[in-house]
Parts: C-alpha cells; structure tokens; sequence
C-alpha cells in the first residue's frame, strides 16, 4: 500500500510545481503574440503606403487632365486665349534667345455675323467647329492653332519668312473660299481675311496679337475694297 502511494506521488506533479507551469504557459503565450504583432504590422503598412501611392497618382492624373482643358476652347477643341498667350509668350523666349523666326497670323471670318443673325447660334457654332478643323489640318504639327474669342482665329507658324508666311496667309484664304459650309441643307456663304506679322526678338505677348490683328483688319479693307 504504501509503496502505491509513492508511486502515485511520484506520477502527479507537487502542487507548487503545477503553480510554476501555470504562470510559465501564459508568459510563453503572450511571447508568442507578441512577436506576431511586429511581423504583420510592415506588411500592412506596405499595403497602405501603396494604396497612398495609387490615390496620389490618380489626383495628380485628374489634376494635369483639368489643368488642360482650362487651356482648351470647348467649342472648337483648340487652345483658347490664355492657352495660346502662355505658347506665344514661350515661343517669343525662344525667338530672343536662338534668333529662330516665326510667324503670328490673325484670322477673321468675314459673313460670320450673318449666319448667327440668319441661322442661330447653333449654325454659327457648327461653322466655327469645321473652320478649326480646316485650318489644323492645313498647318504642320509645330505650328499651333487657337481660338482667341468670337469668329477670331490666330495661328503661330514656325522657320519661315515673311513671304513664306504672306503665302500661307493667302493659302489658308483661297482654303475656305473653296470650302464648302452647309449643313441640314443650308449653305453658308463665308470667307476669311488673314493678316499677319513676323515675330520679333524685342516683343511682347500683346504687341505681337495687336500688330498682327491690325494686320488683319487692314486685309478686311483691302478684300472689300
């Protein structure tokens, strides 16, 4: 009997051991968890850097795509006043500082007063539409066109003289002259006065619009004459 009774006491731990497995077994446990937490916390910061980094990509996307259409004329799809005084005041840069030459023509449709008045603002916008799509599509890639208000149509041509830019001037007249303008079976009778003026190293954004505006209307004078 009493033998049973040591052996017994020598297969179940004292109570004072069993005391020092409790409080090791939740040390270890919070170890355990405790080194999972610095593991897990890179990755998701990763993640959410990256997310960060595809949201900033997307603002900067949308903020380039509204930044080009303040630039942009609604109407016509070519660059508007502000859009062409910024690409004016670039190419006159470059005039003054590599002696590069170039061009600014104005262009003013003349009867486009009359389709308004006779046809409605929408005809009138359809007109406006298919002149800008005639006078790109007759200069090369450098070159660039705007739409700077009203009927007014200005073109900024590169690497020519002046008789080279007279000659285009005359082109991009005989160019609408012959064109036809009809839409829902109604024709519109129009033509262009094109006045120009070579750029120089010494000018300014509203010397060069204004020499060569002068320019055009003196053309409109000398048409109707």
């Amino acid at each position: 009997m009493n033998r049973s009774r040591a052996r017994q006491a020598r297969r179940k731990p004292s109570a004072e051991k069993r005391a020092r497995l409790l409080v090791r077994e939740p040390k270890a446990a919070a170890k355990s968890k405790a080194g999972a937490k610095p593991r897990a916390l890179p990755v998701r910061l990763a993640a959410e850097l990256d997310a960060l980094k595809e949201e900033l990509a997307r603002a900067r996307a949308r903020m380039a795509e509204l930044e080009s259409r303040v630039d942009e004329d609604p109407l016509t799809g070519l660059l508007n006043r502000r859009g062409f005084e910024r690409a004016l005041a670039r190419a006159l840069a470059y005039v003054r500082r590599y002696g590069a030459t170039a061009a600014l023509l104005f262009l003013d449709l003349d009867g486009f007063k009359a389709v308004n008045d006779r046809h409605g603002h929408a005809a009138g916008d359809w007109v406006l539409g298919r002149l800008a799509r005639l006078i790109a599509g007759h200069v090369r890639a450098s070159d660039v066109v705007a739409r700077i208000g009203g009927d007014e149509i200005v073109v900024l041509l590169w690497n020519l003289r002046a008789d080279q830019a007279l000659s285009k001037a005359r082109a991009i007249e005989d160019l609408v002259a012959t064109s036809v303008f009809a839409q829902s079976g109604k024709r519109f009778d129009l033509g262009l006065s094109a006045g120009f003026t070579m750029l120089a190293a010494d000018d300014t954004v509203e010397a060069a619009l204004a020499r060569a505006d002068k320019a055009m209307y003196a053309r409109k004078r000398e048409r109707r004459a």
